[in-house]
C-alpha cells in the first residue's frame, strides 16, 4: 500500500518532530514511524466504511418522505436504486472488513451531520442524477457511482479534514493517497473480487525474492538519520554561513540530513533519485525557497561524502 515516497514523507514527518521536541531519540522514533504507517491503512478504512453509513442516510431520507402528511408523487414512489445498492450490501455482509472496522473501534454514527451534507452534495451533482436515471443496476455500477463520490464529494473537504484531525494526528496529508486504494478496492470488487486487507508496504504486493523490503527500507532509512543527524546536520551548518544558519528551517534540515542518510546507507538507489525525491517532498513542507536550498546543498554534500569514499554506489550511473 505504501510506496517510497510516501515512506520517505513519513520518516520526515517523525525526523522534523524529534528535532523541533529536541530528543532525538531512536527508541521513540521508531515506534513514531511504524504508528504513522498503519494509520494510513486505517484511514483507508475508515474511509471505505462510509458506504453503509452513506447508504443509511438515503434511506432514511425517503422514509422521512413518505412520512410526510401530504408527500409528492416522488416521496410516494422513491427511486430506491442508490439505498438498495450492491456495494453497501457486499461490505456488510462481508465478515473480514466488518471484523476489522469493528475492531478498529471505528464508526461513522456521530457524524450524521456530515454524511447528509455529502449526500445533499451529491445528490445534485450530475453524476449522480446519470446514475440514478440508467437502468443498469450492477455491482459495477455501484462502484462506478461510489468511486465518483470518493473523488468528487471527499478530497479537499473542510469538513472531513477536521473530522480525521480530531480523530488521529497521522491523518494529516494522508487523505487523498487512501482515498486513491479505496477507489483501487471499487474496481477489484466491481469485477467480482473478494475483498481484502491489502499489505501495508507496496513491497508486499509484488511476489518476487529480488524486491527489496519496503518496511525494512524505510526503518533503515530513519535509524541512519537518527544516528547519523549530529554529524549531517553539523556538516549542514558548515557549509552555510553564519547569517544562513540561523535561518535554516527545521523542515529543511530534516529533509538533507535524511538525504544523506538515504545516500550513505543504501548502495543500489542512485543519487540522482535520492536528490530528486527530496527536493520533491521539499516542494509541500518546507519554504518557497527550500527547493533550491536542498538541491544545492544536498548535491554538495553528497559529492563531498562521495569524495571522501563514505557513499558507494554498486551499479553503474548510480553517483
Amino acid at each position: 500500500m505504501l510506496n517510497r515516497r510516501i515512506l520517505r514523507i513519513k520518516a520526515f514527518k517523525v525526523l522534523y518532530s524529534s528535532i523541533m521536541s529536541g530528543n532525538i531519540s531512536l527508541s521513540e522514533a521508531e515506534p513514531a514511524l511504524e504508528e504513522s504507517c498503519e494509520a494510513t491503512r486505517d484511514l483507508y478504512i475508515f474511509m471505505l466504511g462510509i458506504v453503509s453509513p452513506l447508504t443509511k442516510i438515503a434511506r432514511e431520507k425517503i422514509e422521512a418522505g413518505k412520512r410526510k402528511f401530504n408527500p409528492t408523487e416522488e416521496e410516494r414512489n422513491p427511486n430506491m436504486k442508490f439505498v438498495e445498492n450492491s456495494l453497501a450490501r457486499l461490505l456488510d455482509s462481508d465478515p473480514d472488513f466488518t471484523k476489522i472496522f469493528k475492531k478498529k473501534k471505528f464508526s461513522w454514527d456521530q457524524y450524521d451531520l456530515f454524511l447528509r451534507k455529502v449526500f445533499a452534495s451529491l445528490s445534485g451533482k450530475k453524476y449522480y442524477q446519470n446514475y440514478m436515471s440508467s437502468s443498469d443496476a450492477s455491482l459495477a455500477a455501484d462502484c462506478r457511482l461510489f468511486i465518483k463520490i470518493f473523488e468528487e464529494e471527499f478530497v479537499d473537504s473542510e469538513d472531513l479534514e477536521k473530522i480525521l484531525e480530531d480523530m488521529s494526528i497521522y491523518w494529516n496529508d494522508d487523505l487523498a493517497y487512501s482515498l486513491t486504494f479505496v477507489c483501487r478496492t471499487l474496481e477489484a470488487l466491481a469485477k467480482g473480487e473478494r475483498w481484502s486487507l491489502p499489505p501495508l508496504y507496496m513491497s508486499d504486493l509484488v511476489k518476487s525474492p529480488d524486491m527489496e523490503s519496503d518496511r525494512l527500507f524505510v526503518k533503515k532509512l530513519l535509524r541512519s538519520a537518527c544516528t547519523g543527524y549530529e554529524k549531517y546536520s553539523a556538516m549542514v551548518s558548515g557549509s552555510v554561513s553564519n547569517w544562513d544558519r540561523e535561518r535554516i528551517v527545521y523542515t529543511d534540515m530534516a529533509l538533507i540530513v535524511l538525504g544523506l542518510a538515504e545516500a550513505v546507507s543504501f548502495p543500489s538507489i542512485p543519487v540522482k533519485v535520492t536528490i530528486n525525491e527530496y527536493v520533491e517532498i521539499s516542494k509541500f513542507y518546507g519554504t518557497p525557497k527550500s527547493r533550491i536550498f536542498v538541491n544545492g546543498l544536498l548535491d554538495r554534500l553528497i559529492q563531498k561524502l562521495s569524495n571522501e569514499g563514505e557513499i558507494v554506489k554498486t551499479g553503474k550511473g548510480l553517483l
